[in-house]
């Protein structure tokens, strides 16, 4: 089991920076790849970002490729999200998730679901 909690949410002006956190419990944090998607409003929920196990391994959907940057401390149990030159596009709500499989983009391969967070982005 792996509890994931998100953090960092705001509001934001366009061009501007953003990281999101994820708390994950549990011991063997380490043996799941994590990964980031997010939903706006009317829309379905999205791939961001994804990263392996160790954190050597990364992928990033087109949209955020070279703005945002994913990362993991596996001794904290932490995900990160750097989000920088952020769009009025990118306002959504961001979910942490966590799979046994590694560097995943299929939402339906993930296990674990934060709640989520809401990254607002004005123009």
């Amino acid at each position: 089991q792996v509890q994931l909690v998100e953090s960092g949410g705001g509001l934001v002006q366009a061009g501007g920076s953003l990281r999101l956190s994820c708390a994950a419990s549990g011991r063997t944090f380490s043996r799941y790849g994590m990964g980031w998607f997010r939903q706006a409003p009317g829309k379905e929920r999205d791939f961001v970002a994804a990263i392996s196990w160790t954190g050597a391994g990364t992928i990033y959907a087109d949209s955020v490729k070279g703005r945002f940057t994913i990362s993991r401390d596996n001794a904290k149990n932490m995900v990160y999200l750097q989000m920088n030159s952020l769009k009025p596009e990118d306002t959504a709500v961001y979910f942490c998730a966590a799979s046994e499989r590694s560097v995943v983009v299929v939402e339906r391969e993930y296990d674990y679901w934060g709640q989520g967070t809401q990254v607002t982005v004005s123009s």
